[in-house]
């Protein structure tokens, strides 16, 4: 996900997402392997949630597309979507 578009993802089980409104303007993209599934509105182009390839079993919410100001509640950490293979064997390995 380009940095510039600068979203805020909580990644939730499925189980704990419900999707309460506005599935009619919804379009989904996909890229490269095509696990990775974003969900955006087809009328002012942001990027809501989606199933990231890092965990295709979940959610990843934009916590800045949530109605309430919910920023606040979460610990956000930093995360080189840039360089994600790279990113993601630092992450694998520290586990």
């Amino acid at each position: 996900m380009c940095r510039k578009k600068a979203p805020i993802h909580a990644i939730v089980p499925d189980a704990d997402f419900e999707l309460l409104s506005g599935s009619e303007v919804l379009t989904k993209y996909t890229f490269n392997t095509h696990v990775a599934q974003h969900w955006f509105c087809n009328r002012c182009g942001i990027h809501s949630f989606g199933r990231p390839r890092s965990q295709p079993d979940k959610i990843s919410v934009n916590l800045r597309c949530i109605e309430q100001d919910v920023l606040a509640l979460f610990e956000i950490a930093p995360f080189d979507g840039q360089n994600w293979e790279e990113t993601m064997a630092k992450r694998q390995s520290a586990k």
